[in-house]
């Protein structure tokens, strides 16, 4: 028999017999007595012990040998028997080496006996015998007589039992009942048995195989290695359940694989190659069915049927195993990873699902435990999280999940890594899913501690970015997942040099854009990933870290951006990430949480509080404060609005708790269907607000039912404004605790009251934190000033109850900065003048201002010396609202602010502040300085110009920046315009706005300039006209100063929205949205928002094309249709636009507004109305007298046009709209016969109809392709001015590729009428020449000034009705009942009707909604329907006869246009063009000066 040996020496012809003699064999029957028996053993084995194989006569051992492989002793039912003669047989099979004197059935006996009792005894360290067991275990380790196994016939069995007894006790499976370890050596000793078994044997049975494979799925559970009694040994070694270290069994198979990799790769390769392949390829082994679990994706199987759940199953262990093995020898499976790559491309779905996953945990050194925790991510953690201070590497608590790769993956298979990468283009979106998180996962390890390259790393977080933005939700969703495992440390070294939040297409603003993703669970998961990560880095923003600014700052204002999509699952997903993650409620942790970590270094000055004890209000005052400064304008209206919500919302809870206590638990005393009446009332009213009413609804409903008095108490604390916020905070979360552990709450009770909670509560704004505020405006800590006085504006305004409670003690500050003649007061006490102005405007809240003698002479000091000059205004404001004899203060200081005034003496400004604000709120004190104030406005400040123009001058100044003569001349137009605003009586008011109006009107026309000379500073201009555009908007929140304001003028007010600078549209274009949400100005002004379509700055133009979208969704669901009516005041503008022209391409810049128009406000349910306006602008006739009265025609048949086509494309279905629609009076006439009627409607206005056709057709696609783009944040915006009117217009010709030029100027002129009825270019001071209001309107306003500077802004929220200056709120549907009769609107006639009046009356059920401004007021009947046509009662007024009824005319008949048309947004090159020869000739008679000609000396 061939056999292989182990160590051999060179045989010694003689040598050392053995000296042993005593027989160990006896005959049946006389058995040797077991002591005497272990005597001789005992004996035996020491004397074999001792002899050396070299000096040894193997003859002498012949007998003895002969004797020990006999069965009495092999069989001998004595473990000590047995253990000696296992002793003295492996010393023989050591001295007789090479040659064993046994035969082969001998050897079997004898390894039976060693694997089947000598080694398994080895699992009790406490066995008497454990010696003898050791020195059998040693001597066939080191000898290596365990190789003669091999040479056993059918040794496979015996093989098989020593594999499965060596790791069945070495894992521990069978120890003593002490639970005693196993020493190491004997570990080492089997260890080195094995491998030299698994090198020395040609073959090794499959079994054997799978034995040694299974030790590595012993590091997948937690408990791996541990018997009955192991608790007590993890208890000491290890603080946690999980492994310290891994498990014996698994280190010796680790063993096995690392001495014998080529051997083990070729066995492993096989194994998996059973396992996996046979799978892979074989027939499925089913019963028919298949159970809808067994597949994944069942959408995604587009090949063969898969494996069974039983196969998939079996599937998964493999890939698990493989996992561990890379960890534990990669080696091994040098042979194996190419049957991965095969899986990577197999046709089902579940192979290449677990292929990719598992290739990306062995990249990542995942083992078969799965990944690591996710690092600590705590936003509330208290002192901050320093960078310095993260963990460079993954920290797991168990080596099991401690991510470990023992080299590159990418070096040493690169066609199979390669391969991996190109699975993120997988058609399957299942696929794309698992590349993802196994990206994620290789980037948080560092491909498993190797690390990676920078151009591996970069391509990671690439592909990590574009699956951010995948079409499949799964995807998305295992994007934001992968980024949720990131780390602070992680984020900033591996996902920020891709570029931060603001930068368009790195992987942080691709995450910030899921928050916003269409799919709940995506953007849940993204904007609570997010905002985690900023408030983990909230320390190093606070400390001033530039890296972490520049690349996370801006998160706050993309998760406050969110609010604007009016998503009401969106607005309860921000109410948990501001208090869970911006600005914790449990921030910062309590004192004795954060104590520990004070003393620590990691502790950022910023949010210490200094040296002095812990102060958690300061601390969380100050991350309020650092999250409102990180947000940029528009985000930062939204946290306000937010914020505004709160006082409602802590009205509506407490109205809510009342009726519950009513409602007694449905035990009711008095009348019940009442108390039930308002209990659902004030339900139905939160249910609204919450994405699943219904379900709101209900559970609200319970709540009430569990009638909890202690609850109740509890939600009192936490809205009222009157607790700290310790007390909000401990209410909140004793509620939480009742309600969850309340056995009758129902389940998801807790999560729809916690938003209710949240919105009510007063959390952001306590008087806890108050203090603090005021702390930092006056000492501006760490840059925080400006936030402060912006935080303690909004809380007087919007918060009186929360400031009231320090009103005093900022009454005291300011008494301790009052200014003198010599004394300058503090910067800082303008914005808590300001603060006091707005709380004082409550004539409730004023009583809470002292009216001591000293604050009321500080008051004074500050109106005659205060710096700058708004702290005059605001003192006056304060001062008015909270003295006694505001007349005699008053008097007394327009007496010393007018007397002697001189431009340039000292505080000169502030006097003209003073004179201002008195102006408005005390006008009856003016009386005989009147004449000097008037003086001091126009001759000494308005008509003079005392800066030198220089060419080289900036355009624009900033606030700081404006120079004093400028800032003279803005308060001498605030005099003025409050001067007129003040006037009670209406005659007299419109007397007084014929200069006002033309001083206002020149400054608009004129680009800000008053001088003949043409010589004011190009800065002074821009401001001026700026604010003269904002004064004249004030002006209209009056319906008086409204109506005074003609068509012409209206046009030139709106393209101030197309100004060249940026700062000037920006300007207008706010206080217009901030007046139209509050309902101040009529729905016409509506029409100027359409101007911004050609607007460059793309920041800005979003948030208009967002505000427009919200207005229209408020109008829609409150039944309103103003935008609708809006339209054809639009079509008129348009036709009016310096900018019109025939040529094809000019008229497609036209389009381009109507379809932002379209694309803002028309939807499936109003575009037959959209489109019924538009025709019937084709029904009538200019009013407006202009060159080309056709102009309105070419619009109208340009708007049906994009309409149809819009409607194509949107694939709609539009009907006729049923009911009569009126025109606005000002802009349109009735036509003067049936005949022009017909001709009209006949006749096709739109030039070269192909041409336009095809133009028109690639606009909209344009428009429904165009996804809207980022823009960074630095880009300049003065580098493309907006579209804009053409000031000086010139006439076109033909067009050719080379330039454009200027056009010569036009001039528009008016046709002779009989009656001025509307549309006066300045307001005439006889009121009998206009039409009167029927409802004796006054221009007295009764409220007081709206506060603060012309530049604040407010965020945008719906108001449900229109109320002017005047205090008048409009009731449209009664209004249009009432004024029936007598309203002024355009309908469509043939000759013998002419022009018709009708008042289409609305639904009853409707008769609050938000209609169009009053009729008889304003001159024009707007439209107002219901979704649904209204019925049959509409009445029509009396109908008139065209020649009764001339058109209305503008006075001002003659239009300049100003001389340089700036270039567009996209500029263009056009050539010379010609004036289309259809155009007719303008020739008209003038019938009034023209504002620019007027005097302006005059009163």
């Amino acid at each position: 028999m061939a056999r292989r040996h182990a160590e051999s020496v060179a045989q010694e012809p003689q040598g050392t017999s053995l000296i042993f003699n005593e027989p160990l064999s006896w005959r049946a029957g006389k058995p040797i007595a077991t002591g005497e028996l272990l005597k001789r053993l005992d004996a035996l084995s020491n004397e074999l012990r001792e002899m050396d194989q070299e000096e040894i006569d193997k003859d002498s051992l012949t007998k003895v040998a002969k004797e020990l492989a006999g069965q009495n002793l092999l069989s001998h039912k004595d473990k000590g028997v047995r253990a000696f003669t296992a002793c003295c047989l492996v010393d023989v099979l050591k001295l007789c080496a090479p040659d064993a004197p046994f035969t082969g059935s001998q050897l079997k006996d004898i390894f039976t006996l060693f694997i089947n009792s000598i080694l398994p005894a080895l699992s009790d360290p406490s066995n008497a015998y454990n010696t003898q067991h050791k020195y059998v275990l040693m001597s066939l380790a080191e000898v290596k007589s365990i190789v003669l196994l091999t040479d056993i016939p059918s040794s496979d069995s015996l093989t098989l039992h020593l594999f499965s007894n060596l790791f069945d006790i070495i894992s521990g499976s069978s120890k003593a009942s002490t639970g005693e370890q196993i020493a190491k050596d004997v570990e080492y000793n089997m260890s080195q048995m094995l491998v030299t078994l698994v090198d020395e044997a040609a073959v090794l049975p499959p079994q054997v195989v799978d034995i040694i494979v299974a030790q590595f799925l012993r590091a997948t559970t937690p408990g791996a290695g541990k018997s009955k009694h192991g608790e007590a040994r993890a208890d000491e070694k290890q603080t946690t359940l999980l492994l310290k270290e891994l498990p014996e069994a698994y280190n010796m198979a680790k063993t096995i694989c690392k001495s014998c990799p080529e051997k083990m790769a070729r066995y492993v390769s096989q194994y998996f190659n059973d396992v996996i392949m046979d799978i892979s390829t074989g027939p499925s082994k089913t019963n028919g069915h298949r159970k809808a679990s067994d597949a994944i994706d069942s959408d995604e199987d587009e090949g063969p049927a898969g494996p069974t759940e039983a196969d998939l199953k079996e599937l998964q262990k493999a890939h698990r195993l493989l996992r561990e093995l890379w960890r534990a020898s990669p080696a091994v499976l040098q042979n194996v990873i190419p049957q991965l790559e095969a899986e990577l491309a197999a046709d089902n779905v579940q192979l290449r699902l677990l292929a990719t996953e598992t290739l990306g945990d062995i990249i990542s050194g995942i083992g078969a435990a799965g990944p690591p925790p996710p690092p600590p991510m705590d936003p509330a953690a208290y002192p901050p999280v320093r960078l310095e201070d993260c963990p460079t590497t993954s920290i797991s608590n168990s080596i099991l999940t401690t991510p470990v790769s023992p080299q590159s993956f990418a070096q040493t298979h690169q066609a199979v890594y390669t391969n991996f990468l190109k699975r993120k283009n997988d058609k399957s979106s299942v696929i794309r899913s698992g590349w993802t998180t196994a990206i994620g996962r290789i980037l948080v390890t560092s491909a498993g501690g190797i690390g990676l390259s920078r151009e591996d790393e970069n391509a990671l977080v690439r592909g990590l970015g574009e699956k951010l933005n995948d079409a499949d939700e799964k995807v998305r969703l295992a994007a934001v997942k992968a980024i949720s495992s990131f780390g602070f440390r992680d984020v900033m070294t591996k996902l920020a040099p891709n570029g931060g939040v603001t930068k368009s297409g790195s992987v942080l603003c691709s995450l910030a854009d899921r928050g916003r993703d269409r799919r709940h669970p995506v953007r849940v998961e993204a904007m609570t990933s997010l905002s985690r990560i900023w408030g983990v880095a909230a320390g190093e923003i606070a400390a001033g870290n530039e890296a972490v600014m520049s690349a996370l700052g801006a998160i706050p204002s993309k998760v406050f951006d969110a609010y604007y999509a009016n998503d009401l699952e969106l607005n309860v997903l921000l109410d948990h990430v501001m208090f869970e993650q911006l600005i914790p409620l449990s921030y910062p942790p309590s004192k004795s949480k954060a104590s520990k970590a004070t003393t620590g270094e990691s502790q950022g000055a910023s949010q210490t509080n200094g040296d002095g004890p812990f102060n958690a209000d300061k601390i969380r005052t100050e991350r309020i404060l650092l999250v409102v400064r990180s947000l940029d304008t528009k985000s930062k209206k939204a946290f306000f609005a937010m914020q505004a919500r709160q006082p409602t919302y802590s009205n509506v809870v407490a109205a809510f708790l009342k009726r519950c206590e009513e409602f007694n638990g449905g035990v009711m005393e008095g009348d019940s269907k009442e108390i039930k009446k308002k209990l659902d009332g004030v339900v139905n009213w939160l249910s609204d607000l919450l994405p699943d009413p219904l379900r709101t609804t209900n559970e609200l409903l319970k709540y009430a039912k569990l009638h909890d008095r202690r609850s109740y108490q509890l939600l009192r604390f936490a809205i009222g404004p009157e607790n700290d916020f310790k007390t909000v905070f401990n209410a909140i979360k004793e509620f939480s605790k009742r309600i969850e552990s309340a056995p009758a709450a129902p389940a998801g009770l807790l999560e729809t009251i916690t938003p209710i909670i949240y919105r009510s509560a007063s959390l952001a704004y306590n008087r806890s934190h108050l203090p603090f505020i005021m702390q930092y405006m006056r000492s501006d800590e760490n840059g925080l000033g400006a936030i402060a006085q912006e935080l303690m504006q909004e809380i007087s305004e919007r918060h009186p109850q929360i400031f009231k409670d320090n009103v005093k003690e900022l009454c005291k500050s300011l008494a301790e900065q009052s200014p003198s003649a010599t004394k300058l007061n503090d910067l800082g006490s303008v914005e808590t003048l300001r603060a006091l102005a707005s709380f004082a405007k409550n004539p409730n809240s004023s009583k809470e201002i002292p009216h001591d003698r000293k604050f009321v002479q500080t008051l004074i000091n500050f109106a005659q010396y205060g710096t700058p000059p708004k702290a005059a205004k605001y003192a006056v404001s304060v001062l008015m609202a909270a003295s006694d004899r505001k007349e005699m203060h008053a008097k007394d200081l327009l007496e010393k602010s007018t007397q002697d005034w001189q431009y340039g003496e000292d505080h000169f400004l502030t006097k003209l502040a003073t004179i201002s604000q008195l102006t408005f709120l005390e006008p009856s004190t003016i009386g005989k300085i009147n004449d000097d104030i008037l003086d001091i406005t126009t001759q000494k400040i308005l008509l003079q110009v005392r800066t030198t123009r220089n060419d080289g001058d900036s355009s624009w100044q900033t606030g700081a920046e404006v120079d004093e003569e400028c800032q003279a001349k803005s308060w001498a137009l605030r005099i003025l315009v409050n001067r007129l605003r003040a006037t009670d009586d209406p005659e007299t008011a419109k007397m007084l706005a014929v200069p006002v109006y033309k001083l206002l009107n020149q400054l608009i026309f004129k680009n800000g300039e008053l001088s003949k000379k043409n010589d004011t500073p190009k800065s002074h201009k821009t401001w001026l006209r700026l604010l003269a555009a904002q004064l004249m908007l004030k002006l209209c929140t009056n319906k008086l100063f409204d109506d005074l304001l003609s068509p012409i003028e209206f046009n030139r007010l709106a393209f101030v929205s197309q100004d060249p600078l940026a700062n000037v549209r920006r300007g207008f274009v706010e206080k217009l949205q901030k007046y139209l949400v509050k309902s101040k100005l009529s729905h016409r002004f509506y029409t100027i928002i359409f101007l911004t379509a050609f607007e460059p700055d793309q920041r800005l133009k979003s948030s208009i094309i967002t505000w427009i979208r919200s207005r229209a969704k408020l109008f829609h669901d409150t039944k309103n249709r103003a935008l609708e009516s809006v339209f054809t005041r639009l079509i008129s503008l348009l036709a009016h636009h310096p900018d019109f022209s025939l040529d094809p391409d000019e008229l497609r810049d036209h389009a381009q507004y109507i379809l932002y128009y379209i694309t803002t406000v028309v939807t499936e349910e109003n575009l037959p109305l959209v489109y019924k306006f538009a025709e019937r602008v084709k029904q009538v006739r200019d009013a407006i007298s202009g060159p080309d009265q056709d102009n309105i025609y070419v619009i109208s048949d340009l708007a049906t046009v994009l309409l149809k086509k819009w409607q194509e494309k949107k694939g709609w279905i539009m009907q006729t709209w049923p009911v009569k629609v009126g025109l606005p009076l000002g802009l349109y006439v009735g036509l003067p016969s049936h005949e022009v009627a017909q001709e009209i409607a006949e006749k096709q206005y739109l030039p070269a109809p192909e041409v336009m056709d095809s133009l028109l057709d690639k606009l909209v696609r344009e428009a429904e392709k165009k996804k809207r783009k980022r823009k960074s944040d630095d880009r300049d915006d003065d580098a493309h001015p907006a579209k804009k009117h053409n000031s000086d217009a010139k006439p076109k010709s033909s067009r050719n590729p080379a330039i454009k030029k200027e056009k010569p100027a036009k001039v528009v002129k008016t046709p002779k009428t009989k009656k001025p009825k509307q549309g006066t270019s300045t307001p005439t001071s006889s009121p009998g020449e206009r039409r009167k209001s029927g409802r004796g309107t006054s221009a007295k306003k009764t409220y007081e000034e709206r506060d603060s500077s012309e530049d604040e802004k407010e965020l945008w929220d719906g108001v449900a009705s229109w109320e002017y200056e005047d205090g008048r709120i409009e009731k449209p549907a009664k209004a249009i009942r009432d004024a029936a009769n007598s309203e002024d609107e355009v309908e469509s006639s043939g000759a013998d009707e002419g022009v018709e009046e009708e008042v289409a009356t609305p639904e009853p059920e409707v008769e609050e909604e938000v209609a169009t401004p009053e009729p008889e007021a304003e001159a024009e009947a707007e439209v107002v329907h219901t979704p649904t046509p209204p019925r049959s009662s509409a009445r029509r007024a009396s109908t008139r006869s065209s020649t009764n009824k001339p058109p209305s005319k503008a006075s001002a008949s003659k239009t300049v246009k100003s001389k340089a048309k700036p270039p567009r947004a996209q500029a263009k090159a056009k050539t010379p063009k010609s004036k289309p020869a259809a155009r007719p000739k303008r020739g008209a008679a003038r019938q009034a000066k023209d504002v620019s000609e007027m005097d302006l000396d005059e009163d």
